[in-house]
């Protein structure tokens, strides 16, 4: 009997001993597991409040306006409020199979790391995260969350809601944001009266905003257009552009 107090003993003098070496592990693994909650709660509450409300100026517009030293040109308008051929343009230039991916297109990733490149493979919904939550720049830590937050628009936004969202925080020209900016900026027209040719020209211009013009194409700018254009009539008549359109 004195044989097992004693044997109980040192169990629980080792148990004691065991339980105070890993203290320090315990604490940091609470804490790690708090901070996880607070961060899917973070970005949920990000995520689901912009699914109904319109973002304001994002971080690179207020980035922009300090650069500039002035106000950038930026207006919101709804979709319904945008010429279809418009949305239509934007996701033919930087987003053909929108409508089948579910914010990362593996085809295209495929495509460019068998090129050696990253051009081509983001997304409308992964331009989309970077524009409204995080910041500019090829970054590491940057593209770790945007591969953590584009899921979660693409599961709590409808596709249409990204196009809308795109098209009005996407830069233009230098100080211009957004369809209603740039429509004006370019062409003195509303969003709702852009022609296919002027669409297809400020999809144009979507991967190098403040080296291009929609109003003065350069040569190769005009037949990057007219291929747009042929793009948004393919995506119309296939069927790829119907998660976007009424």
């Amino acid at each position: 009997m004195a044989q097992k107090a004693k044997s109980s003993g040192k169990t629980a003098k080792r148990d004691a001993w065991v339980d105070q070496a890993l203290a320090p592990y315990w604490w940091l693994r609470k804490w790690l597991i708090r901070l996880t909650l607070l961060a899917v709660i973070v970005v949920l509450g990000g995520v689901g409040w912009y699914s109904v409300t319109n973002p304001g100026q994002t971080p690179y517009m207020r980035a922009e306006a300090r650069r500039l030293g002035a106000p950038v040109d930026h207006a919101w308008v709804p979709l319904t409020s945008v010429a279809p051929v418009m949305a239509r343009s934007v996701v033919a230039a930087e987003d053909a199979n929108f409508c089948l991916h579910w914010g990362f297109d593996m085809e295209a990733i495929r495509t460019a790391l068998d090129e050696g490149s990253g051009r081509g493979a983001s997304t409308l919904s992964q331009q989309v995260v970077k524009n409204v939550y995080l910041w500019q720049g090829r970054n590491w830590t940057r593209k770790a969350l945007e591969a953590v937050i584009t899921p979660v628009v693409e599961a709590m936004w409808s596709k249409r809601r990204i196009v809308e969202v795109y098209l009005n925080v996407a830069e233009f020209d230098e100080g211009v944001f957004g369809i209603d900016a740039a429509a004006q900026h370019y062409f003195s027209v509303t969003p709702a009266d852009l022609s296919p040719v002027q669409a297809a020209r400020l999809a144009a211009v979507l991967p190098s905003p403040k080296t291009r013009s929609a109003a003065r194409p350069a040569r190769g700018l005009a037949l990057r257009a007219t291929a747009i254009m042929d793009g948004a009539e393919t995506i119309r008549r296939d069927g790829r552009a119907s998660c976007f359109e009424d």
